[in-house]
């Protein structure tokens, strides 16, 4: 029997009569865009987060985009941003008309190195987009320390950050925003696209809600040149009932991340490390391996599906060519991509499929 990489029927399997009463109730509703599903979930999802406000958006790309637009970022402002990390961060970025600057990532922890900022900051830089990579916690204190320093705005992309805590405290709002992504795969997914900003300014909070909607607060009254990017009420009900099971569901991936540890740190692994006073929320498991292709494709006759997060960092993929950056430039973010893989560790995953994922990768490495 194959592995899947993540098992996502099963969330509905297990939580199908909540999923289809909550469908039911916005159905029956009449209000099919925002209203009181989408309010009901952000005054949830901001409490879980510890933050005061909650604005929800289509997806991920566009939470990054409206926690630019509404910090002031614009044409030609220059946004430190991870070398390694997923292509929407820079794209919203660019979405703005502003310019990416990369950063390398630690090697231990694949997360933003802020030792390296003061080689890249200018006059043009305004802010910091602090990623949460893999659901482990950037080293928050150092980048705000820094942004301070230099009156950076900072946001923190935690789309892979579901239910992670820096120093206590859950991630969500320790920074000017934090955008999130409940596309289906995440810790909190939803059955389609969706987003969200937190924040503990109420400001911000409200400008982001009118830039969500076409830059509207009142109908037919346009203060900003907004977007069509709301969260869909019944995706808001799905990942209501979905919220209150994550705390649960980050645990069992927690005990799998610790079976991992174990097994694969003795082997000769590079496994995933933590920064000082953070506890991740194992998004997804990554070793770091030499002969990572190999092993990927030897998991895949075994029937084990592991993946590859991510094989082309932003700054050698074509969309910014433009940019002139060269294979060398960045060599950690370039290392992590030709060596990191990605295994199973869904909170659905079985105790006898795990020991199988841990016998199989033993096996294809020795």
């Amino acid at each position: 029997m194959n592995i899947p990489f993540l098992d996502l029927q099963a969330t509905y399997t297990e939580l199908k009569i909540d999923i289809d009463a909550a469908v039911k109730r916005v159905l029956d509703s009449g209000f099919y865009i925002l209203g009181p599903e989408v309010e009901t979930f952000e005054s949830e999802f901001a409490h879980f987060c510890e933050a005061q406000f909650c604005v929800g958006v289509g997806n991920g790309l566009d939470a990054i985009y409206i926690a630019l637009k509404s910090l002031g970022i614009g044409s030609g402002d220059e946004v430190l941003v991870p070398a390694n990390t997923y292509i929407a961060t820079w794209l919203a970025v660019s979405q703005c008309g502003a310019i990416p600057v990369p950063i390398e990532p630690s090697i231990d922890t694949n997360n933003i190195d802020p030792s390296l900022f003061s080689k890249s900051v200018t006059k043009k830089t305004k802010a910091i987009i602090a990623v949460h990579l893999y659901g482990q916690p950037a080293p928050l204190d150092e980048i705000l320390k820094f942004a301070k320093e230099f009156n950076l705005k900072v946001i923190e992309d935690a789309a892979q950050a579901h239910g992670a805590s820096y120093k206590g405290q859950r991630i969500g709002a320790h920074s000017d925003m934090v955008t999130w992504s409940f596309y289906p795969g995440k810790n909190l997914g939803a059955f389609g696209d969706g987003g969200a900003i937190t924040t503990n300014n109420e400001g911000l909070a409200k400008k982001a809600a009118v830039m969500r909607n076409y830059g509207s607060e009142r109908k037919y009254v346009n203060d900003v040149k907004g977007l069509n990017s709301r969260l869909d009420p019944l995706q808001a009900a799905i990942l209501r009932v979905k919220l209150s099971k994550l705390d649960e569901w980050n645990v069992r991936r927690t005990e799998i991340a610790k079976t991992y540890d174990d097994a694969f740190g003795p082997a000769g692994f590079y496994i995933p490390k933590q920064g000082s006073g953070c506890r991740s929320s194992w998004h997804l498991y990554v070793l770091r391996h030499s002969k990572r292709n190999d092993i990927v494709k030897a998991l895949d006759d075994l029937g084990v599906s592991a993946l590859i997060h991510y094989p082309i960092p932003p700054h050698l993929q074509k969309a910014y060519s433009s940019l002139g950056y060269v294979r060398g430039d960045f060599p950690i973010a370039e290392k992590l991509s030709d060596e990191v893989f990605s295994l199973p560790i869904g909170p659905h995953l079985s105790i006898e499929n795990m020991h199988r994922v841990v016998e199989s990768v033993l096996k294809v490495a020795s």
